[in-house]
């Protein structure tokens, strides 16, 4: 159905109360109940789940993907005597006060929507596709509307303000490390987001150190370079920079270009990540792991792309 402009949208608009500063930390229940709404709008209604055996399919699944995840043997919001998941899963939204499962059950369902695009019998409808493009679109237009920073790009919720950075950045560094010459690497770094979207801080550094690792001496196994089993960075960026992997050019204007690769990310690990903290507990910062997972990123993707054009 789509948003619509009503007359009491349009008067908060006019007196400024609709906020441009993004909040993370809230989904208020009108954004719930409008996520509801889209389901049944995609994924099917109380009468679709009652008609269409696939609509209940569906709904089971999510359920029981969450279930497996929490440790339980249905949500909280289950009627044991007679079990509907479509009931079960949206009471769970509007009742589920940790944001983080919030937004499991948000990406969850749209991923499901997302799949729709490609099931063009679903429900025996032939513009699926439509369908599910119009509900995700409908769904970050509410984000936007109701100043939640979050967006459902390519199959998963992003925060907003990492929006650029995902597609210019990130999204290259994992189809470059989605091959068997750089898995270990793609398990490292896809681990460190996970950390990061969950607030590991301090375990999203250490496997953004991995990652980086990993990815040199993957390298260096692809071109047969000699590196010791207990190679330090150091040790794996010189070897980057005697083969050649990094232009002589480079190494004589650019000498920041060493500083990042040998300090910034191994730095950022060793004082606030990887070591003891004493009697003091350290708090490593949002934005210090969201700039390091993209710097991390950027420089897998500079390392890969280098080596093929070696």
């Amino acid at each position: 159905m789509g948003i619509i402009e009503l007359f009491s949208k349009r008067r908060k608009k006019e007196r400024g109360e609709l906020s441009d500063i993004y909040e993370y930390d809230n989904i208020p229940e009108v954004l719930r109940v409008q996520i509801i709404h889209i389901w049944g709008d995609s994924l099917g209604s109380d009468r679709d789940y009652i008609q269409y055996r696939n609509v209940k399919d569906t709904y089971f699944k999510i359920v029981n993907i969450l279930c497996r995840e929490y440790g339980l043997f249905e949500l909280p919001t289950a009627d044991k005597y007679n079990r509907n998941y479509l009931s079960e899963l949206a009471n769970f939204l509007l009742q589920e006060n940790d944001i983080e499962k919030v937004i499991d059950i948000v990406e969850l369902t749209f991923r499901a929507i997302n799949r729709l695009s490609i099931n063009f019998d679903y429900m025996h409808k032939d513009n699926a596709k439509e369908i599910a493009d119009n509900a995700i679109d409908e769904l970050n237009q509410r984000f936007k509307e109701h100043g939640i920073g979050y967006q459902f790009i390519d199959s998963e919720i992003i925060r907003i303000d990492s929006e650029l950075i995902h597609k210019e950045v990130v999204k290259p560094a994992l189809k470059l490390l989605n091959c068997k010459d750089y898995k270990g690497a793609e398990e490292e770094f896809l681990s460190a987001y996970e950390h990061y979207r969950h607030k590991r801080n301090k375990e999203s550094l250490i496997d953004c150190l991995k990652a980086f690792e990993s990815t040199i001496k993957a390298i260096c196994i692809k071109r047969k370079w000699k590196y010791q089993s207990n190679a330090t960075v150091k040790n794996l960026i010189n070897i980057c920079f005697e083969k050649k992997l990094i232009p002589d050019f480079w190494q004589n204007n650019l000498n920041s270009l060493r500083s990042l690769l040998e300090g910034a990310i191994p730095t950022a690990r060793n004082k606030m990540g990887g070591h003891g903290q004493g009697n003091e507990m350290l708090k490593v910062p949002d934005y210090l792991v969201s700039y390091m997972l993209h710097m991390t990123a950027s420089t897998l993707v500079f390392l890969i792309e280098a080596e093929k054009n070696l």
